[in-house]
């Protein structure tokens, strides 16, 4: 029995494409419909007996994130769903649970699925990656590329962490503490406290060791009183937006105001920090629209045979009520 494989290769289109041509939705050309519908008329192919995809099931693909839970990665996800719903592809979902460990076995799961192609948050792009031989076209998402992976979208986030530094420097704070999960876990983290390092340096001021913490994990209970009276920082950045409100959590419960005692602020711009009280001073980051662009990159390369390329997406600081000047 002929499978959609077998028309698209016959029709010389991706099987998205051919799969759109028979009826999944998305724009096709009249050409390649006609093409793909007189291919599938020789070889006898009827649509929609098994279903369209590889053997008889919709293309799709695979799409590693650290965390459904985290505001920014399922941001990212619902517009790559929405793309790749118009690009007649379905997406199967992996978390690594922000463990290096987890990773690799998330990522063979989502190749047992034989995707058309994968988005990837890795812990650590650097790091290899088992599969790395065998994989469909990949886009990193948040990671820089490698030469392994030379298809990412991303955001400057040594120069977003030198930003919200210089924002603190100037408002006066010296004595600035960068709170994260831990570095292995996020090069997304580490390049941030890169940022937060240079700009300090710049300014003539000692930066202080990070302190890292778990990102997996409630921050209802997180506990910094030790970091905050050896260092007694007058601001503490957060590595992101969710870490950022379990740190003022942290500080009202050993009797600190923010921003009275102490200045906090963030990365992300998500609505929890800008809805408190008062608003989370921030990085706004993207997520939305970048999930969109790796989507649309990753359709360009596994169906037009487009090169791997670099995109690279602006951020905003948004001041907010949780800093003030000393």
């Amino acid at each position: 029995m002929a499978t959609l494989e077998d028309v698209a290769k016959k029709a010389g289109c991706s099987i998205a494409t051919a799969s759109r041509a028979l009826g999944a939705r998305g724009p096709v050309s009249d050409g390649v419909k006609g093409r793909v519908r007189k291919a599938a008329a020789e070889l006898g192919y009827r649509h929609g007996t098994a279903g369209p995809g590889r053997g008889g099931r919709r293309p799709l693909i695979g799409v590693l994130i650290p965390s459904i839970t985290n505001p920014v990665f399922a941001a990212s996800l619902s517009q790559i769903q929405n793309r790749m719903q118009v690009g007649g592809h379905a997406v199967v979902l992996a978390q690594s649970n922000y463990d290096p460990a987890q990773e690799a076995d998330a990522i063979e799961a989502l190749l047992s699925e034989r995707p058309t192609g994968l988005i990837l948050t890795l812990c650590n792009a650097e790091h290899s990656v088992p599969q790395a031989d065998r994989l469909p076209p990949t886009v990193l998402l948040n990671n820089l590329p490698t030469s392994i992976f030379p298809a990412a979208v991303t955001v400057d986030n040594r120069e977003a962490g030198r930003l919200i530094t210089r924002q603190l420097i100037d408002h006066g704070h010296r004595r600035i503490l960068f709170v994260s999960g831990n570095f292995a876990a996020s090069d997304r983290a580490f390049l941030r406290f890169e940022g937060y390092q240079s700009a300090l340096a710049a300014a003539g001021v000692d930066s202080l060791p990070a302190l890292q913490i778990p990102f997996i994990g409630s921050y209802e209970q997180l506990d910094i009183s030790i970091a905050v009276a050896e260092h007694r920082p007058t601001a503490i950045i957060a590595s992101n937006d969710l870490l950022a409100c379990g740190v003022i959590g942290a500080l009202r419960r050993q009797g600190l105001s923010v921003p009275q005692d102490v200045s906090v602020a963030g990365f992300d711009g998500i609505a929890m920090g800008q809805l408190m009280t008062p608003p989370l001073t921030t990085i706004e980051m993207p997520d939305s629209s970048m999930g969109a662009v790796a989507a649309s990159l990753l359709l360009d390369m596994a169906e037009r045979g487009a090169a791997p390329r670099h995109l690279q997406v602006g951020f905003t600081l948004k001041p907010g009520g949780t800093v003030r000047s000393v």
